[in-house]
């Protein structure tokens, strides 16, 4: 079962994230115990579990000043859970997280842009849902379908 949340980044005034650097950090659902015999056994703990992605934004001096903003009055200094575009292997889509601590910055860079960095906790794996991993040829050939699809029927 997801969470869900009625706050939105403010995407039509602030950029996205910075691409370089940007990486997925998945929570572990599994359980291992080690075994006095030398082996280990492990299950499946959670079939949900949070993925953490560290982001940098650079913002000019009135977007810092709004993300500041909406940092405190629209997420109470990052409590909440908020509603963000963040891209992952499913493309550009929008994810339910939340900041685990306040956000470091704004450090001035370039002379003009205010960076700010902070780690996100996205409340569930951006992966395709359950049942796809039995159809690989159509995950690997989906772009070829998406291409032929538009192609013959396009949108009126």
């Amino acid at each position: 079962m997801g969470i869900s949340s009625n706050i939105n980044y403010p995407d039509d005034y602030l950029p996205m994230p910075l691409q370089d650097g940007y990486a997925l950090k998945p929570i572990s659902p599994i359980l291992r115990t080690q075994l006095t015999s030398g082996r280990a056994r492990q299950r499946r703990l959670y079939t949900s579990t949070p993925t953490q992605a560290p982001v940098t934004w650079l913002f000019l001096e009135s977007e810092a000043q709004l993300f500041e903003a909406w940092f405190r009055d629209s997420i109470s200094d990052g409590s909440a859970w908020f509603n963000m575009k963040l891209r992952t292997p499913l493309g550009v889509e929008s994810y339910v997280c939340r900041f685990i601590d306040i956000y470091e910055g704004p450090i001035l860079t370039g002379g003009k842009y205010w960076e700010f960095s902070a780690t996100l906790e996205l409340w569930e794996r951006p992966i395709l849902p359950p049942g796809w991993g039995e159809f690989p040829d159509y995950i690997i050939n989906s772009n070829i379908i998406d291409l032929a699809l538009n192609r013959e029927w396009p949108e009126a």
